[in-house]
């Protein structure tokens, strides 16, 4: 059985040609979802995928339709293996039925690990140079020193730690962190 899958990022999308194309390819049951295709809890995705037996085949009309990340492609590609259901996509002629169609989309898996891994390289070697050249990352504190300075001032005068926060502009949270407890007279 041919079981259709499609889905649009946002409510104001129109499913309207995956529809057709999915019909026209011949899927019997086709699942739907309005939802990002980062969003790992997908309910039509999950009732398709629930639904498809051994020897069915899920039919997207395009790879991308199931998820943005080939990582999660290729978990979803090796799960519907294991459950012996095909995977085609109508618009990049991939069909795992065969084995052209299965090699092809574990050489695409594999060019989508080396270029997470080739990205994963370049960023770290970017942080290293950066680091070298003195430069740290992240937000700046918002505890500055001379607020550290006025707040301990504010507490040892006995001001309760929300106001002394609220006068410094930094959360309870945040005052505690620098000036904990322990620290300060009683």
């Amino acid at each position: 059985m041919l079981i259709g899958y499609a889905r649009v990022s946002t409510a104001d999308q129109d499913l309207t040609m995956q529809l057709d194309a999915l019909a026209t390819a011949g899927c019997e049951k086709i699942f739907t979802d309005k939802a990002s295709g980062t969003k790992v809890d997908r309910a039509g995705l999950a009732e398709a995928l629930a639904f498809a037996r051994e020897g069915d085949s899920l039919v997207v009309w395009k790879l991308d339709r199931l998820g943005r990340s080939m990582k999660g492609l290729v978990d979803l590609a090796a799960d519907l293996a294991a459950r012996k259901v095909d995977l085609r996509s109508l618009t990049d002629g991939i069909d795992t039925k065969g084995a052209a169609g299965r090699f092809f989309f574990n050489v695409m898996a594999a060019l989508a690990v080396m270029e997470r891994e080739l990205i994963l390289e370049r960023t770290m070697a970017g942080l290293a140079a950066a680091k070298r050249a003195g430069k740290v990352g992240g937000r700046k504190p918002l505890m500055t020193p001379a607020k550290l300075d006025a707040a301990r001032k504010l507490l040892d005068a006995g001001q309760p730690p929300k106001d002394v926060a609220s006068a410094v502009g930094v959360s309870v949270a945040t005052l505690y962190r620098h000036c904990p407890a322990g620290e300060r007279e009683a």
